[in-house]
């Protein structure tokens, strides 16, 4: 199960992301009226001025310069229109970030997944920085900003019903406000050709309530609880012994890679890989046994587990909540 191939682009759920819907709205209107005018008298001067004589060579007119005048203020009338509007618009959905200047929170784009990380969470476990993959925590009603970086190619970080696009630019550092009405899951996706599985580098924004959100902060600043005996326990031994730490961070495992996703609390997350599958145990199944064969290209590995190998590594994976 993977997410959804479209993504609700006209349908804002945020104060950032509606005066653009309102300015592709009056955009379309505008440039509708002027396709419908143009082609409207078109049609007509064919008509009305079509040669009905013998044939020969037509009067010929040269130059009018009221009517170019005319036209041609128009024209430009239009345009100043539409430039004023998305002047006035981009104070709205970018205003200044103040002084401070802050990120809530850093998003860097991978390829080909998204990995987010709280700076400034309340930390009560006092384990680090809470980081995740795919998914982005925030809470509703309150505007979050983020600071957007890359790891190895231009990205471009693209959640349309709750902020403006961003391009993702390796060695600088971009930032963007985002913030969400109410709560629910608004679909994103990276908007710049990035390399093979571009098209599968989804994330999902969870908008929660602020009580929500703080106590989902909590949780996953937490270290990961030790697998209890049986196959979970298998499949932790077998974490370590096939290296997935040198890529995997898992807090409480001693795993400490920074080239994958933390997986830290990997089995409360709705999907993986970039949204191509979701984290139930028989998508981690198909996905641990041949990465390639679902996202093509992929940086993850085949370590052509066995069958017993699958069920223990995904046995433990599951038990990162």
């Amino acid at each position: 199960m993977s997410l959804p191939a479209t993504i609700p682009v006209l349908q804002p759920a945020s104060p950032l992301a509606r005066p653009i819907t309102e300015l592709i709205y009056i955009t379309l209107g505008v440039g509708g009226v002027v396709f419908l005018l143009v082609t409207g008298l078109t049609l007509y001067f064919s008509w009305r001025f079509k040669h009905r004589g013998a044939q020969g060579e037509p009067p010929q007119i040269f130059g009018n310069a009221r009517d170019e005048i005319i036209w041609m203020g128009a024209a430009a009338a239009v345009l100043v229109l539409l430039f004023g509007l998305a002047w006035g618009l981009m104070n709205k959905v970018d205003p200044e970030t103040g002084q401070d200047g802050t990120p809530d929170i850093k998003v860097t784009g991978h390829q080909w997944f998204w990995e987010a990380s709280y700076p400034r969470a309340s930390n009560p476990a006092g384990q680090g920085v809470v980081s995740t993959a795919t998914e982005i925590h925030i809470p509703t009603g309150k505007r979050m900003l983020l600071q957007l970086a890359s790891a190895d190619v231009i990205h471009d970080f693209w959640a349309p019903q709750l902020a403006r696009k961003m391009d993702v630019v390796p060695g600088q550092n971009n930032r963007v406000w985002i913030q969400a009405d109410k709560p629910g899951n608004y679909l994103g996706a990276c908007a710049e050709f990035c390399g093979a599985q571009h098209a599968w580098m989804r994330f999902t924004v969870v908008a929660q309530t602020p009580q929500d959100f703080q106590a989902w902060l909590a949780a996953q600043a937490r270290q990961a609880a030790p697998p209890s005996p049986g196959a979970a326990a298998s499949g932790a031994a077998l974490f370590v012994r096939q290296g997935c730490g040198e890529c995997h961070r898992v807090r409480g495992l001693g795993a400490r890679g920074n080239v994958g996703p933390d997986l830290t609390h990997f089995a409360s997350r709705s999907q993986m890989a970039g949204g191509v599958l979701s984290t139930r145990p028989g998508d981690v199944v198909r996905w641990l046994g041949n990465p390639d064969a679902y996202k093509p290209g992929t940086r993850m590995p085949n370590f052509h587990l066995n069958d017993a190998q699958l069920r223990q590594l995904t046995a433990y994976l599951e038990t990162l909540k």
